[in-house]
């Protein structure tokens, strides 16, 4: 992907955590956490260029998906 629709991604994914900012409930949590997700993977994989590399995809996605499951687990509890 070319860095301007990465960041076009980027703006609208901001927005889409702006209106959620203002929902309460574990619902809006989680989906708040799944926006923080999408960021995290199109700056890992469209600025940082990982998903082209061997195995540095998964060795960050994968924890970082445990990770906010962990925090949404908590927030739930």
């Amino acid at each position: 992907m070319d860095l301007t629709r990465i960041w076009l991604i980027l703006l609208g994914l901001t927005g889409a955590t702006t209106a959620l900012a203002f929902v309460p409930g574990p619902v809006a949590a989680a989906a708040l956490l799944a926006v923080a997700l999408f960021k995290a993977r199109a700056i890992l994989g469209g600025f940082l260029h990982l998903e082209r590399g061997s195995g540095w995809w998964a060795a960050f996605v994968v924890p970082l998906t445990i990770w906010l499951v962990l925090i949404w687990g908590l927030h739930v509890i």
